[in-house]
Formats: C-alpha cells, structure tokens, sequence
C-alpha cells in the first residue's frame, strides 16, 4: 500500500529535523564568562567604593576563572558611571559597584537621575558594609563631637564640607546633622571621595563625612581627626571615639555599602553564579582578615532578592528622613 505525505507533514518533518540540526550548536554555546570582566566604580579613585572594588576584583577573579577588571567612572556624584552600566550589554561582563550614593541616597533625593534602579539593574550581593566617620582636619582646635559643635556655633558660616557629590550619603548624612544640631556647614561636592579626602587634608575644607576605610591611614598618622562613627558599636580601631547612637543622634548611626549589580536582563544562572561566587570569597578567613584590617565589615549573605528588598527599604528610610527633617537638596 503506497503512503502519501501531504504538505503540512512535509513541514513538520523538515521543522524537526532543523532542531535536531541546532541542539548540537546550541550545547556548543560559550562558556560565560568568555572574556574579561568589567567592574565599573562610578566614583574617582581613592575612595572607599574603589577600594571595596579593588579589594574584591582579584578575589573575584580568580573564584570566576576569568580577570576581572576594576575601571573608574567618576562624576555627577556617580550616577555617569552607574548609568554607563545600566546601558551595558546585559551579557555579565560588565558589572557595577554599587553604593547607597548610587543606589540608595540618589534615587531617594535627585530627581530625574539617568538610570532607575529599579528597572535597569539586577543586584547580585554586598562586598561589604562600612562604618562611616565624621571627620575634621587635625589643625582644628577641637578634639571631640561636643567642642566641634561649640565652636561651629560660635564661627557661622567659616565651614565647608566636602562630599563625594550631590546626593551621596556623605552630602545627605551632613545635611542632616545641620539640620538635628542647628549648624552651619556649606557642602562643597566633588567627582568622588578622593579628590574630596585631598581637600580636607589640605585644609581647602574642614569637615567631611566619609566611610572608615579610606580614613584610617590619615587618622592613624594624625592628619585627620575622627569625632564620631556611624556603626553598631564602636570600632575597634577607634575604641575612643563615640557612635552617633551614644551622642544621641541615632539617625545618623547608619552603616554604609558596597555591593554587585548588572544590567537588568543579565541572564539569572549567571547572577546567581557571581552570587555564590561571593559567598565563598566572603567566608575565607584570609578575605575576613583582610575586610578587618581596613576597617570592613563582613557582611551577612544577601541572596539577590533580599539584597534588592534592602535597597528599596534604604531608600524608603531616606526619603522619609529628608521629608521630616524638611532637608533641601
């Protein structure tokens, strides 16, 4: 008996063997990562976030198999950076720093930023969580929270702040210490943390606020004089100096981080690979060592997901924070 095969079987057939043709292509598909990988700091070098960034890039690599790069983005308070890798391939080889200037603070207070952290990134996990300092140049007479105060009040208007820009922590956490104490202090923002600690040191401005980490060698030589610390208790490498919980200003007692994110889209087996990547670094003993010596906090292990719903809970806080205390940007 002759069997005769009409059109739609000749296509199905055909369909069926073109699949059969693509699935050894598609199991030959590249091995991520394929190529370097691009780790964006959105600030100047210097600064606690490029040290975070570099204290992990190589630690990183290594756990990934392929180099990873560390590559200065600075300006507009790091939103130029932040946004050059929100409109990066989403293909995980370029990844950003984030910090709560970038990801938190500035979405909460800087209307029509370049990049919407809600839609174009996807957070992988923190690098660490930092204690921030305030800070005054040692050439000032004072020598601790209560005298600095006393004297600001008595010299109106001969102090400057520096930031790491407009709507960075630094710029929001001085805002409100005006606003709680009365004082004034001008902000004088620049393109990161770096060119900012220069200025203190040279006493083109006299107060800052900034995270620990990239303090502590100008605190320790006695070039920069620490008044109080934003931390969970006092750092042991500061065992003087006071939280901002004890001098009765607990808004102010919150820590600040570094994390991982890529573009929205990147691929999630490859998020969750840097996610667990991670989590191995931040458990060895020798990356706890190094995380205490410049004064870092190894942080607890963030999946995706809760480090997202931690990003969206800061910027809650602060947004409410500059509501209340009636803060202007």
């Amino acid at each position: 008996m002759k069997h005769t095969i009409n059109r739609r079987q000749a296509l199905v057939a055909g369909t069926g063997l073109l699949g059969a043709a693509a699935l050894p292509a598609a199991a030959q598909a590249p091995a991520w990562p394929s190529r370097p990988i691009t780790l964006v700091v959105p600030f100047a070098p210097g600064g606690a976030v490029d040290i975070s960034a570099r204290a992990i890039s190589d630690r990183l690599g290594r756990a990934l198999g392929q180099t990873v790069i560390v590559e200065n983005r600075g300006g507009a308070g790091g939103a130029i950076g932040t946004q050059m890798v929100a409109r990066a391939p989403a293909d995980g080889h370029t990844l950003v720093v984030t910090s709560q200037s970038t990801h938190v603070v500035g979405p909460a207070v800087t209307p029509n930023l370049p990049y919407n952290v809600e839609t174009d990134f996807a957070p992988i996990t923190l690098i660490d969580r930092l204690a921030n300092v305030l800070l005054i140049n040692a050439n000032l007479p004072v020598q601790d929270f209560g005298a600095f105060v006393a004297y600001v009040k008595a010299n109106p208007g001969q102090w400057n702040y520096a930031s790491s820009g407009n709507g960075s922590v630094a710029h929001l956490s001085m805002e409100l210490l005006n606003a709680k104490l009365g004082l004034q202090i001008t902000h004088i923002p620049y393109k990161g943390a770096g060119p900012a600690l220069n200025d203190l040191l040279s006493g083109v401005v006299q107060v800052s606020w900034n995270n620990l980490t990239s303090n502590l060698p100008n605190i320790a030589n006695g070039k920069l004089r620490a008044l109080a610390v934003a931390a969970p208790q006092r750092i042991g490498l500061l065992p003087s100096v006071p939280t901002f919980d004890e001098l009765k200003l607990p808004d102010l007692n919150l820590t600040s981080w570094t994390g991982l994110a890529a573009p929205a889209g990147t691929p999630e087996p490859i998020v969750n690979r840097i996610y667990e990547a991670m989590r191995s670094i931040l458990t060895e003993p020798a990356t706890r060592q190094a995380w205490e010596q410049r004064g870092a906090i190894v942080p607890e292990p963030l999946t995706p997901a809760q480090y997202k719903e931690e990003i969206a809970q800061r910027i809650r806080f602060f947004k409410d924070i500059v509501r209340t205390n009636k803060i202007v940007l």
